[in-house]
């Protein structure tokens, strides 16, 4: 019997070809304001970039993932922000507000008077303002009950948009348990400032096998615990400061550069030319290479990397007020794949930056 081969052939082609294609086929990437930890990683973060073209568009930004996340929210948003005047996050919690998902806020009073606030108080979302000369400088949204959003990035045009910030969002029931204690402490207790007490149920937990410290201010003695992650350093230490005018954090960097520590930081250029004791001039003569920041914004950042695997970020400036007055919050995220990223922005920042 004779066997014809072609059609066999022909269909062997064609199936390779098939094959061929899909493997070549290559997968999306991810959004250029997302940084994720790897597949399946609990921890993501975002960076706001003042220099893409598109950013006066007020599109696209970090607080696009935010909304997101919001209008998934299937039984509860907790918000304690600084400012609102962000369309895509106005948008998003009156739409889940709308579909019966408790929506609760807490706010600096000297912003209530923001249309936003006042287009969601109208549609019955309740707002409490903290009432006292001290900030609530929060920026953090607690989702369900299991997903923490926060960092230095105020929920404004100017946050998201024209100032470098970053998002950082966690998911975990334990960090989230955090969050929520200090929100109700706010929303439900009136306690705010120095009225607040220290109460935080996991003020370190792991989360995927990473080290994460929780702290609140005034209440929870925060510069005490930025001052031994620094005292840790072993290598470097790269900082990036909106406001800087601790003496003790201050004296702790000249500690460990004096015993051979990499010190490099930028400090927000506005802050020194207003801010009576800024630290930039001590650790300038002390040789370290410090630069103001070149964003004609502002340079919104409060964070520490510490020997490369260690991130402290929040809301948090270096700064007595903070310390002793305002309410922040403030994670010690001991893990290098996310330091990747905050040295990343750190470097462009730093490159921008100008030297003495």
């Amino acid at each position: 019997m004779k066997i014809n081969f072609l059609p066999i052939f022909i269909v062997f082609l064609l199936l390779l070809a098939a094959c061929t294609i899909q493997t070549e086929t290559p997968l999306p990437p991810l959004p250029t304001t997302t940084q994720s930890t790897g597949a399946g990683a609990q921890i993501e973060v975002f960076f706001s970039d003042p220099d893409d073209p598109d950013a006066d568009r007020y599109r696209g930004g970090p607080d696009d993932a935010l909304a997101e996340a919001i209008r998934k929210a299937e039984f509860s948003v907790d918000a304690a922000v600084y400012d609102l005047n962000l369309w895509s996050i106005r948008d998003a919690l009156l739409a889940v507000h709308d579909a019966g998902v408790q929506v609760r806020i807490v706010a600096e009073s000297d912003n209530l008077d923001e249309t936003e606030f006042q287009e969601l108080e109208q549609a019955g979302i309740e707002i409490l303002g903290d009432r006292r000369e001290s900030l609530m400088h929060n920026k953090f949204v607690v989702i369900d009950q299991l997903d923490v959003w926060t960092g230095s990035m105020n929920l404004t045009l100017n946050g998201a948009y024209r100032n470098d910030n970053n998002l950082i969002h966690i998911r975990s029931s334990q960090l989230a348990e955090n969050y929520t204690v200090e929100f109700e402490e706010m929303f439900i207790e009136d306690m705010f400032g120095d009225n607040a007490v220290s109460q935080t149920p996991n003020p370190s937990l792991t989360i995927n096998g990473i080290l994460v410290e929780t702290s609140f201010s005034p209440d929870d003695g925060t510069a005490d615990q930025i001052i031994q992650a620094i005292q840790s350093a072993e290598e470097s230490i790269n900082f990036l400061a909106f406001s800087f005018t601790s003496d003790s954090i201050a004296e702790a960097l000249l500690g460990r550069a004096a015993d051979g520590v990499t010190v490099t930081g930028v400090f927000e250029e506005s802050q020194y030319n207003s801010n009576i004791g800024t630290e930039y001039d001590n650790l300038l003569v002390a040789g370290m290479d410090v630069r103001l920041d070149g964003n004609p914004n502002n340079m919104h950042h409060k964070v520490f990397i510490i020997d490369g695997d260690t991130v402290i970020t929040g809301s948090y400036n270096f700064s007595q007020s903070a310390e002793e007055r305002n309410d922040e919050n403030t994670l010690i995220i001991h893990d290098p794949e996310v330091a990747v990223f905050y040295l990343a922005e750190f470097e462009r920042v730093f490159e921008k930056a100008q030297k003495p």
